[in-house]
This record gives C-alpha cells, sequence and structure tokens, in this order.
C-alpha cells in the first residue's frame, strides 16, 4: 500500500549501504552502529513489500527490485544536490562546481586547453572529470554526476528532457609511423596486405568503416582490434602497424611529424562531436563554460 509519508532518512540509508557496499560500512562511514543501519533496511523492506539487498556470507548484493529503487534514489539525491547548487553558486563564479562526462580520447584533444582557460578564469570552482562509454555517461547525466556529456554521435537519447546539439565535425584517418614504405600508399585497398589497428569490432567508428571496405571489396588479412585511442596510438608508435584514429586526438604527433597521414583517394567516413545536458539542470558553472567555450 502507498504511503504518503515518506522517511528519507531510510533512503538515505539504503543509498549509503549500496554505494559503500555493506552495512558495516555504511554504519562506520556514517558514524552509526551496523544494528541501527539493519533496523533502517529492514524496515524499509517491510514498507516496500520487497527485498532490496541478498545477504551472503561475503558480503551483500542488490537485488533486482534494490537496483531499480538505487536508480530513482541517485537520481533523487542528485536533483537535491543540483538544488543546492543552484542556491549556493553565484553569477560571479566565486565558488560552485563543475563536472563534465567526455570519453577519455577526446579530453586531451577537445576539453584539455577548455579546462584550463575556464580554471585560470574561475579558480574557486571545483571542476570534476568523468570518463567511460557513453551508455555510462549517460546514466551519470541522468542521475546528475555529471552537467554535460561531450561525445561523438550518435547518442540514444531515451530522456525527452536531454538537449543535444552538435559542436562540429570530426575527421578519422589512418596514420603509420612517418617511413618511406608507408608514404606511398593512396588507396585503401592497398590497406589489405598491410597490419591494420582499428576500432573494436561493432562500434559505430567501426561499423561506418567496415560499410566502405564492403562497398570497396576490400578484405583486410592482419588486423588488430582495439578498444581506446591511446591504445592505438601506442600501438602505432610501436610499429604494430598503420592505425585508424580521429585525426583531432593526434594533431600533435602529426603536427610533430611523429607520424603521417595516409592520402588515400577514398572519402573517409567522419563523425559528429556533439553535446548533450538538460537545461532545467544546468547551474551557473556549466552554463558559463558552455557559454565560453562550446563552439
Amino acid at each position: 500500500m502507498l504511503k504518503g509519508n515518506i522517511n528519507l532518512n531510510l533512503y538515505k540509508t539504503f543509498y549509503d549501504v549500496a554505494r559503500y557496499g555493506s552495512f558495516s560500512k555504511a554504519a562506520e562511514f556514517t558514524y552509526t552502529t551496523q544494528p541501527a543501519i539493519s533496523k533502517s533496511i529492514k524496515k524499509l523492506e517491510n514498507d516496500l513489500e520487497t527485498e532490496l539487498f541478498y545477504r551472503k556470507s561475503n558480503g551483500i548484493e542488490l537485488t533486482e527490485k534494490g537496483r531499480e529503487l538505487l536508480f530513482y534514489v541517485e537520481k533523487s539525491y542528485g536533483n537535491l544536490l543540483t538544488a543546492e547548487r543552484i542556491l549556493l553558486e553565484t553569477e560571479e563564479l566565486n565558488r560552485g562546481k563543475l563536472s563534465i562526462g567526455i570519453p577519455s580520447n577526446l579530453y586531451s584533444c577537445y576539453l584539455l586547453d577548455k579546462i584550463n582557460l575556464f580554471r585560470k578564469e574561475y579558480p574557486n570552482i571545483e571542476i570534476t572529470i568523468i570518463t567511460g562509454p557513453t551508455t555510462y555517461l549517460l546514466n551519470q547525466l541522468e542521475i546528475h554526476k555529471v552537467d554535460f556529456i561531450i561525445d561523438t554521435a550518435p547518442v540514444i537519447n531515451m530522456n525527452s528532457d536531454f538537449t543535444i546539439r552538435k559542436i562540429k565535425d570530426l575527421e578519422f584517418a589512418f596514420i603509420a609511423l612517418n617511413e618511406d614504405k608507408f608514404k606511398n600508399i593512396k588507396s585503401i585497398k592497398e590497406l589489405e596486405n598491410e597490419s591494420i589497428i582499428l576500432p573494436l569490432v561493432g562500434t559505430f567508428n567501426r561499423s561506418n568503416l567496415d560499410e566502405l571496405f564492403l562497398k570497396n571489396n576490400i578484405k583486410l588479412n592482419n588486423v588488430i582490434n582495439i578498444h581506446t585511442s591511446e591504445m592505438i596510438i601506442d600501438s602505432v608508435r610501436n610499429n604494430m602497424g598503420i592505425g585508424y584514429i580521429l585525426k583531432d586526438v593526434v594533431a600533435n604527433n602529426l603536427k610533430n611529424k611523429e607520424f603521417i597521414e595516409l592520402c588515400v583517394k577514398e572519402k573517409l567516413p567522419n563523425a559528429e562531436l556533439i553535446i548533450v545536458y538538460s537545461k532545467k539542470f544546468l547551474t551557473s558553472a556549466p552554463k558559463k563554460f558552455i557559454d565560453l567555450y562550446i563552439e
């Protein structure tokens, strides 16, 4: 039966137990006792008429219903933190927070210099950068752990509150060590017998490239599939083959002539750099950052 009088303390205890992964750790970090924690969780489970945790000899684990509840509790907690920030942050930004979600490969080539400028202009703003795959970053945006996401399209927008806006186009390139044997490659057809380092199969960037290979009847014979751009760069640097990567990510490597770009005649797939955010939850600091630095 639904009750109108919600005991927020019970939900706070549930959140702490889920976050710390045990009753004893939740008690330790919240300066209370384990019996008190256990009693609160039992009370909440009775009120909701469902089990929230599996009790095991080696610890606890959220049940399916527990995971569902945690999503909404985290989101509610994020709403409260956002409300607090809205009230505390000033237009002058002499205090406040900024949290951005971005894949690690885009941080150094797109965001790093902007963060540095913003930090110098507003030194009292606490800045947090969270990296991870798109699905993880969207979840962090949903529960207000990040203020906005910068990523490559497409992003499946399951939340009607999210605004998705294009920032700019991004180009991909095949890169190799600055050696003569690579300089005469003028077509992707010539890659068939080379060692090629590609993003993982099934990723958006890889799928577009595979379509291009299929269209041109190209069958690669020596492929290394790698998860991150940083690992692709390291592999190219160690002469393991020709890499496929965003040009912006290796701009400095191309500029200092450590790598060369293969000038193939075929037009390679491109991508869109986008920003994802919820307008109604943007506080002063992220609003200012977007106004100043998002092109």
